[in-house]
């Protein structure tokens, strides 16, 4: 039997057989891992409550010939806590979860950036000291720049040409020249895309700062950025709050 330890967060479960749990979880070394909690559905499990979603813990899993298996489970930190009870934090937290999920599609690859984005943000979440919807868009500009599809906010998307430009092409990349502009193309007013470059940044004085109707737009830009290279919507995404707290 191979033993191996790591930290992961719990993105999701799934039920197997009467009383076993599939837990996916992306991981500080090892990606993302599929494995099965067994026992966890059963009132005298003690791991149970430990491998929930939005759970930061420390694993360790024995080699199964098809899936895993977790044989221990420790709490680094219970995230769920300070989430679960706000609308708000619990639909974007779902959102990041479920975005984490779709970005590490192979089992086993290190993302050690993605994983580091997801922790992050859900201790933003459950802190409560920023506006959940921002902490989202922030997540999700920084995901997609992990993932190779950062949008270009301050030069063409394709030829490079500084800006500002007004034109915007989410499947050009990005902000576009007069030159490279494709037919549909957004017209963002230029805040729109100071606000997006000041959350990929961190720069929260700045994007705290910005008005509701520039956080709405930004954001119909995020979420249409990231549908288009995932090739499919998030299903948690229309249900984020967008109204500032």
């Amino acid at each position: 039997m191979s033993l191996y330890r790591d930290t992961g967060v719990v993105l999701r479960v799934q039920k197997l057989g009467e009383a076993d749990r599939i837990i996916t979880l992306v991981t500080r070394q090892h990606g993302k891992v599929r494995a099965v909690a067994k026992g966890v559905r059963r009132t005298t499990s003690r791991l149970g409550a430990r491998v929930e979603p939005f759970a930061h813990v420390d694993v360790q899993f024995y080699t199964g010939r098809t899936l895993d298996v977790i044989t221990q489970v420790q709490t680094i930190d219970a995230f769920g806590a300070g989430i679960v009870g706000d609308y708000g934090r619990y639909t974007s937290a779902c959102a990041v979860l479920e975005t984490a999920d779709r970005m590490s599609a192979e089992e086993g690859e290190p993302v050690l950036r993605l994983y580091l984005l997801v922790t992050g943000a859900l201790r933003a979440l459950a802190d409560g000291v920023r506006d959940p919807s921002l902490v989202l868009d922030a997540f999700l500009l920084r995901a997609l720049a992990f993932a190779g599809w950062s949008p270009a906010l301050s030069e063409c998307a394709r030829c490079g040409d500084p800006g500002p430009h007004r034109a915007f092409s989410v499947h050009a990349g990005g902000s576009v020249c007069p030159a490279c502009k494709p037919p549909g193309s957004a017209s963002p007013p230029p805040e729109v895309l100071r606000f997006m470059a000041a959350l990929a940044e961190g720069a929260w004085d700045v994007a705290e700062r910005a008005p509701d109707g520039t956080r709405r737009e930004a954001s119909g830009l995020v979420a249409a950025l990231l549908q288009w290279h995932l090739e499919r919507q998030l299903r948690s995404l229309p249900l984020v709050e967008r109204r500032r707290t």
